[in-house]
């Protein structure tokens, strides 16, 4: 099982730990194919230009079995790589965490392609995706 994990870089790194987590937990289900997500040094991609990271990043991303996004810091290129990960049939789980003042985008949570997970607690996540791996008729 290949799994392509998405989770804001540019757009904001406060949640990189929780990434982490989520990776790890991944990593019982499968290979996740974008564990440099979860890695606190970060900051520049490796020097890859914007072409090399898109390339990759695509590669990957077509040649995974499912996709699991967190979304709750809003990303651009989250949001591409959802989208494409629909157009192309990947079964989608999109993780987002309650809090104040933060709003999921009805694109993402309007939409009838993907799983969507609203959680509190990591466990509340760890049970859904559990789901999601083990049940036949994931969307």
């Amino acid at each position: 099982m290949k799994i392509y994990f998405a989770a804001s870089i540019r757009g904001g790194r406060a949640d990189m730990n929780l990434y982490r987590k989520v990776i790890r937990y991944l990593g019982t289900f499968g290979d996740v194919l974008t564990e440099h997500v979860g890695d606190s040094s970060l900051a520049v991609e490796d020097g890859l230009t914007d072409q090399q990271i898109h390339a990759r990043d695509m590669d990957w991303l077509l040649s995974c079995d499912r996709m699991v996004a967190e979304v709750t810091t809003p990303s651009l290129g989250v949001g591409y790589e959802i989208g494409r990960a629909i157009e192309r049939g990947k079964p989608v789980l999109c993780l987002f965490r309650l809090q104040e003042g933060k709003k999921l985008s009805a694109m993402i949570a309007g939409s009838p392609d993907l799983t969507l997970c609203n959680y509190s607690k990591l466990a509340e996540a760890k049970a859904v995706i559990y789901a999601f791996f083990n049940e036949h008729s994931v969307k």
